[in-house]
């Protein structure tokens, strides 16, 4: 690997090391953000849509002609993105809208990336024993499909307010105690389309 690489490699492995050792010791402030968040995110329809997508992503991995895909990297990746992506999505949004400081989005910004990019780099590394070409390409491609995730997994349906993204309620990470899933089909429909017609134009071309 040329000396870029290892550079890199230092930069976000460092990166991520602080942002553990910031989630550690601040990890009083971050509770509030934590809270509640396996229940909102282990609802049935969540968990059905989540199988579904990772199973045949995995499945067709070794087939897309990408090298670099292999049932290993689609079934971690996916798996990585479930867990983290409505988490990191919400924190962002509340970043950006001035409702958490930075710290809160750098925890959620280096998750994100080790999610959707270093974690795949360091498997093709100790796979193949070299950085991947496809590393920076990847960013983009894997972190739009993070990003749809993050939203469809954030769908949520509220009396009074119909079917909204539940990181723009005070009280997230939280779930409607309705069974929402026929009131935001309607949305979540068109993210899995979209995602559906990204992972197969990254694959195809």
């Amino acid at each position: 690997m040329s000396n870029f690489f290892y550079l890199y490699i230092f930069l976000w492995a460092s990166a991520c090391l602080f942002a553990i050792v910031l989630y550690f010791f601040k990890r009083e402030f971050f509770a509030k953000t934590c809270q509640g968040y396996w229940r909102f995110l282990f609802k049935p329809w969540k968990v059905v849509s989540f199988i579904i997508a990772t199973s045949g992503l995995t499945l067709i991995a070794p087939y897309t002609g990408d090298p670099t895909w292999d049932y290993v990297d689609a079934l971690f990746m996916s798996i990585l993105t479930y867990l983290t992506a409505p988490w990191a999505i919400g924190i962002i949004y509340k970043f950006i809208r001035s409702e958490l400081p930075f710290k809160y989005a750098y925890v959620a910004f280096c998750t994100w990336m080790f999610s959707a990019s270093w974690s795949y780099d360091l498997y093709l590394i100790i796979r193949d024993g070299y950085y991947p070409d496809t590393w920076f390409s990847n960013i983009f491609a894997s972190s739009a499909l993070y990003i749809l995730a993050g939203l469809l997994w954030n769908l949520d349906w509220r009396e009074g307010r119909g079917v909204i993204f539940s990181f723009m309620l005070d009280t997230w990470p939280s779930s409607s105690a309705h069974i929402v899933f026929q009131k935001v089909l309607l949305f979540a429909f068109p993210i899995m389309v979209l995602v559906t017609l990204l992972i197969l134009f990254f694959f195809l071309f």
